[in-house]
């Protein structure tokens, strides 16, 4: 029986993006044992995956962590996050393994020359070539997300306006330059002319208030068509994740829960700032929809992100042209 350890240690979004590599391992790989080592605030994504046999999770101390994973004795390495602490762990081991190209070289040249050396591909393709000496092979299947049963939330708990049906946006995201300032979520959701449900973490919600509040003070209440419910920091990732399921549509910055609705194959626009979806990260198997500014000299000016507009314009989300909304051509 094979018994193959797979590494990604963060973030929501890059481990639900691991998860065909999960599956094809598990379903295609004959007694394929499988293990996932991550951080201790990610287990929860992988705890309840059916395909994973256990989840171990990086401490305080990788020296333990390594004792740990030497003694379950593993066949095969696949590791999906590729730094330092993952080649350590590989090296200590031992055993025949492989890492995903992150392509570090060709997104440099993106970001400090704007030369676009950049495969066409999406970064699932990358991960599942890691695993490819295993004789695995793309399913077609997309992502996987599962949430435990008691983490579902019941549509009936919500206000009375959402329990018929709602978009859900998600308004957080870990970098400044990858969200919309608020004025434009605000203009966003009047574009949007629905009932939203406004979705992220407590970080989140001073802005999530701010978008209720504007709607529930507008002068024009009486000829109002967009109804926010500001649930940011009031459910779980599960909880949100669940909400997201059950979306009629869902709008998202670059972040996790874009991940999520690719996994539950939902509509989704996806909103873009100072990355780009070039990067192979864009919604995966799913119908989507891109807003962004192209053409900025600018962008992208990070792989990742930024505390804050590092030319001080923020031009790539302030000058998002939210009219597009009316040409609903979703990319496959």
């Amino acid at each position: 029986m094979p018994k193959v350890l797979i590494l990604r240690f963060s973030s929501i979004g890059d481990i639900v993006l691991t998860t065909p590599v999960i599956r094809c391992i598990k379903q295609q790989v004959p007694g394929a044992e499988v293990h996932y080592c991550t951080k201790q605030g990610f287990r929860g994504i992988l705890e309840h995956n059916p395909y994973v046999n256990k989840v171990h999770v990086l401490g305080e101390s990788l020296s333990e962590l390594v004792r740990q994973l030497k003694a379950e004795n593993f066949d095969y390495v696949v590791d999906l996050h590729n730094n330092l602490r993952t080649r350590v762990i590989k090296t200590r081991l031992g055993k025949p393994s492989k890492s995903f190209n992150k392509l570090n070289y060709e997104k440099w040249l993106m970001v400090n020359f704007k030369v676009n050396r950049l495969p066409h591909t999406h970064i699932v393709d990358r991960y599942l070539a890691a695993a490819s000496a295993l004789g695995i092979q793309d399913d077609g299947k997309g992502l996987d997300y599962f949430i435990p049963a008691q983490n579902e939330v019941e549509l009936y708990t919500l206000p009375e306006p959402f329990r018929q049906g709602y978009v859900a946006f998600a308004i957080g995201a870990q970098h400044y330059t990858k969200r919309l300032p608020t004025e434009r979520i605000i203009e966003l959701c009047e574009k949007l002319q629905s009932q939203i449900i406004l979705l992220g973490g407590k970080e989140d919600i001073p802005v999530g208030e701010e978008v209720a509040t504007y709607f529930t003070r507008s002068t024009n209440n009486d000829q109002r068509t967009t109804i926010i419910y500001n649930a940011c920091g009031r459910y779980s990732l599960n909880g949100s994740a669940s909400l997201v399921r059950q979306a009629e549509l869902v709008v998202s910055h670059d972040t996790g829960l874009m991940h999520i609705a690719a996994a539950f194959q939902k509509d989704i626009i996806s909103v873009w700032g100072n990355t780009i979806p070039e990067f192979g990260m864009y919604p995966f198997r799913t119908r989507y929809k891109v807003l962004e500014v192209n053409g900025l000299s600018c962008r992208p000016c990070s792989k990742i992100g930024y505390s804050k507009c590092p030319k001080g314009h923020f031009k790539c989300m302030r000058e998002i042209d939210f009219n597009e909304l009316t040409k609903l051509d979703f990319r496959t």
